[in-house]
C-alpha cells in the first residue's frame, strides 16, 4: 500500500490534515472514511494499522485529524460532537470529489458514534463499522471527573486526557450530552457491524448490546476478545481490519476484498509499527505475524524468519510423506515433523565457517514394517523444500 499526506478544507475554512492509504498494486475497489477516537488522532496505532490493512485488501482509506487535533488547524476547545460530524462531512466531500465514495464508514470509540450519526447524510455510504463505540455520546463526560463541576460553573476547565491537557468548554458537554446515537442507529438503514471487547474498561460492553438491539437488520456483532479499548496490540487492530474487510465484501463495489490484496502474489511482508521487529505476513488470503524473541528486542508476537523457513520444510516433509504413502497404499496413520535451526561446526572442516543446520525429527504412526519406515525416511529427503535448501539458490532483489 501507499500513504499520501493530504489537506482539505474544514467546515469553517480551517485546514484539516489527513492520510490517504491506497493499494499499491491496483486501483481500490472501494473507499472508506475512518473516524478516530475522542481526543486521539489519525496517527494512533489502531487507526494506522486498520487503515493500512484495509488498503492491503483493496480498500482505500482516508483517516484524518478532527479540528484542533493532530496536524489539523483550529481550536479543540471550540469543537464538539456536532463539529466532528461536520468534519466528517467535509472529509467525505473531499474523498468523493477525488476518489469517489466513501462506500464504507469505520469509527473507533466516539468516532464510531460519529459515523453512525453522520451516515444518513452521506448518499454514497453502503455500510458502517464501529469499534468500541458508545451507545450514548454523553459517556465521554465521565473522562472529565471532578473537573465537570468546574466546567459547568466556570464555563470551561483544563482536563487531562491520556496524559495531555485539553480545554473543555460547557458547550462541548451540552452538545455531546444532547446527541442521540441510539436514534441514529435505529434509523440508519444501512448494514452495521459492531465490534467490541467484552473486557473494555473505557466503554463497557453494554454499549455494544444497546446498539445491536436498537439497530435494524442487517446487523452483526463481533467480539474483540481480550483487546483493550485502544486496540494497542497491532494483532488486534489487524484482526479488526480483516473482519471489517470480509464482512463488508457483500456490500461494497467489486466484492471479495480478501481476494484483492495489494500485492501481485507470493509472500508479502511489511512492518506493522506495532513493535521494533513485528511484521505482517500476507500469503494470498492468509495473515500472520512475524517477530523476534524478546531477548533480541522483539515482542515475540510471531515466529521468527528461520522458524518460518523451518515451518516450510516441516510442512513440505509431512505432505510429501502423505502423498507417497497414499500412492503406495501404505497404512500411514499420521505424520508429525519438528524442525529446529542451529549453526553447527563442520566436522570435516573444524576451522571453517559454521553450517546452517535444520534438524528434522519425524514421527510416523501406522502399521508399517521396517522397510516401509526406512523408505519414508529416504522420501523425506526428497521433499521439494528440502531439495531447494540443499542446492544452490539465487535470491534476486530489486525495488518494487
Amino acid at each position: 500500500m501507499s500513504s499520501e499526506h493530504i489537506d482539505f478544507q474544514g467546515p469553517n475554512g480551517q485546514k484539516l490534515a489527513g492520510i490517504l492509504e491506497l493499494p499499491s498494486a491496483q486501483s481500490p475497489h472501494a473507499m472508506a472514511l475512518f473516524a478516530h477516537c475522542f481526543s486521539c488522532s489519525k496517527d494512533i496505532a489502531a487507526s494506522r494499522s486498520i487503515a493500512r490493512e484495509l488498503a492491503r485488501q483493496g480498500i482505500g482509506v482516508l483517516r484524518f485529524d478532527f479540528t484542533g487535533l493532530g496536524q489539523s488547524e483550529g481550536d479543540f476547545s471550540d469543537t464538539n460532537f456536532s463539529t466532528n460530524l461536520q468534519d466528517l462531512e467535509a472529509a467525505a466531500i473531499w474523498l468523493n470529489e477525488n476518489y469517489g465514495g466513501p462506500d464504507l464508514l469505520v469509527g473507533h470509540s466516539l468516532g464510531g458514534a460519529a459515523v453512525i450519526a453522520v451516515a444518513g447524510s452521506l448518499e454514497s455510504v453502503k455500510a458502517v463499522a464501529t469499534i468500541g463505540a458508545p451507545s450514548d455520546t454523553g459517556h465521554v463526560v465521565h473522562n472529565f471527573g471532578a473537573k465537570l463541576d468546574e466546567i459547568q460553573t466556570e464555563g470551561k476547565a483544563e482536563v487531562l486526557l491520556a496524559g495531555r491537557p485539553f480545554t473543555i468548554k460547557k458547550q462541548f458537554v451540552d452538545d455531546v450530552t444532547e446527541a442521540n446515537v441510539l436514534d441514529a442507529a435505529a434509523s440508519l438503514g444501512l448494514p452495521l457491524l459492531i465490534m467490541h471487547a467484552p473486557t473494555d474498561q473505557t466503554v463497557g460492553i453494554e454499549n455494544a448490546s444497546k446498539l445491536f438491539v436498537t439497530a435494524k437488520h442487517p446487523k452483526s456483532f463481533v467480539s474483540l476478545d481480550t483487546a483493550d479499548h485502544l486496540l494497542s496490540r497491532a494483532s488486534d487492530a489487524i484482526y479488526a481490519a480483516d473482519v471489517i474487510a470480509n464482512w463488508a465484501a457483500r456490500y461494497l463495489p467489486n466484492e471479495s476484498p480478501g481476494a484483492k490484496v495489494a500485492h501481485t502474489g507470493g509472500v508479502h511482508v511489511a512492518e506493522t509499527q506495532g513493535g521494533l521487529y513485528q511484521n505482517r505476513v500476507s500469503i494470498g488470503r492468509h495473515r500472520y505475524l512475524a517477530d523476534e524473541p524478546v531477548s533480541v528486542g522483539g515482542g515475540d508476537t510471531g515466529p521468527g524468519p528461520y522458524e518460518y523457513v523451518g515451518a516450510g520444510l516441516g510442512a513440505c516433509t509431512s505432505m510429501t510423506l502423505r502423498m507417497y504413502a497414499n500412492r503406495k497404499k501404505w497404512p500411514l496413520d499420521s505424520v508429525a515433523v519438528t524442525v529446529n535451526f542451529s549453526r553447527e561446526q563442520n566436522p570435516a572442516d573444524p576451522d571453517g565457517e559454521r553450517i546452517d543446520t535444520f534438524l528434522r525429527l519425524i514421527t510416523i504412526e501406522g502399521d508399517l514394517d521396517e522397510t516401509q519406515r526406512e523408505r519414508l525416511l529416504e522420501i523425506a529427503d526428497k521433499c521439494p523444500v528440502h531439495r531447494t535448501l540443499e542446492r544452490k539458490v539465487a535470491v534476486k532483489t530489486q525495488f518494487a
